[in-house]
């Protein structure tokens, strides 16, 4: 049925496609003896990411020793990963289970901005606790009078909502572009790549757009995260203890894990030189930075972080006594 559709697809006039209605996301449709399988593992996933970042995130707001800063900014990054991963994955569930692949336009462009306008939030929030562990470890004296509640609110709101005009402008610049050949799009979600070689004629311009907003969202927060880091590191060697090391580089290695993982594969996929032959790399890298990451984000801050621990050995005990009362 697929091969008959890709044929059909070859064979339609270029101009009764200047006013495509709907893309085909093939995700895993070259593996049809996996669906089943990749169902189960996708489903069993989604579940983990709920319930390991919906942990992190309830303590964070109930434990009354994690209410600090860094753990508030954790608990709204648990959040943000909920939020992310739910934009791709149980649409692609429903297609691995029901075989239905078609996706209109307007669903399409929908789910590229919200998760374009979530990646951007992502950056910048990864760069926001950066800046609380530099603050922490350089300026531990002037720590709770810079990092008050005021300034955390201020700085998870902006990186909230900072992305959101310019990706929904992007979203709407890719969208305007006329689509011809194919409606075939060799991804499991809808994103700017496999968007854009789907569109007519000369698409330089847009893929300059592209690499601009991506250097704005994705590089100048990762260079800031370097930067923060590089203090860090600077003032941790100047520690005279090795405990006082240690415990400095304990805090920031969780964080510094889940940069690596999110900002190498977006660093990829975004600002890398585009190929004919990349929409197999696309699509694994694509699966680090919205599916791997949520899923390590409450292992490693959870097995890395004492505090963490504790809260949550303590807190199935808390909550009984407090339903006992």
């Amino acid at each position: 049925k697929l091969s008959k559709n890709m044929e059909h697809q070859e064979k339609t006039p270029e101009g009764n496609l200047s006013k495509l209605m709907e893309f085909v996301l093939l995700d895993f449709a070259d593996v049809p003896h996996l669906q089943r399988f990749l169902f189960g593992l996708f489903l069993l996933i989604y579940i983990i990411i709920l319930m390991g970042n919906g942990i992190i995130f309830l303590i964070t707001k109930l434990d009354p020793g994690l209410q600090t800063p860094m753990y508030f900014f954790l608990g709204n990054f648990s959040l943000l990963e909920i939020c992310y991963v739910s934009v791709t994955l149980p649409r692609m569930l429903t297609s691995l289970w029901t075989q239905r692949r078609t996706i209109s336009l307007v669903v399409c462009a929908t789910q590229m901005c919200f998760i374009l306008t979530l990646g951007a939030t992502e950056c910048f929030l990864l760069a926001v606790m950066a800046y609380d562990r530099y603050v922490a470890i350089c300026s531990p004296l002037q720590y709770p009078l810079v990092m008050n509640y005021r300034v955390c609110i201020q700085l998870v709101a902006s990186s909230w909502i900072s992305g959101i005009p310019i990706q929904i402008g992007q979203t709407c610049q890719i969208f305007s572009l006329p689509f011809c050949g194919s409606n075939l799009l060799n991804h499991f979600f809808c994103d700017i790549p496999p968007i854009l070689k789907l569109a007519c004629g000369d698409t330089f311009l847009n893929e300059m757009l592209v690499f601009t907003v991506a250097a704005l969202f994705v590089l100048v927060p990762f260079l800031l995260i370097l930067v923060s880091y590089g203090k860090i590191i600077s003032t941790v060697l100047k520690l005279p203890s090795a405990t006082s090391r240690g415990k400095a580089f304990s805090t920031c290695s969780s964080h510094l894990m889940v940069v690596a993982l999110f900002f190498g594969s977006v660093l990829v996929t975004y600002l890398r030189p585009k190929t004919q032959g990349s929409a197999g790399t696309d699509k694994v890298l694509s699966l680090f930075y919205t599916i791997v990451t949520p899923v390590f984000n409450p292992m490693i801050y959870s097995l890395r972080n004492k505090d963490v621990m504790m809260a949550l050995r303590q807190w199935p005990s808390k909550h009984l006594s407090s339903l006992k009362k």
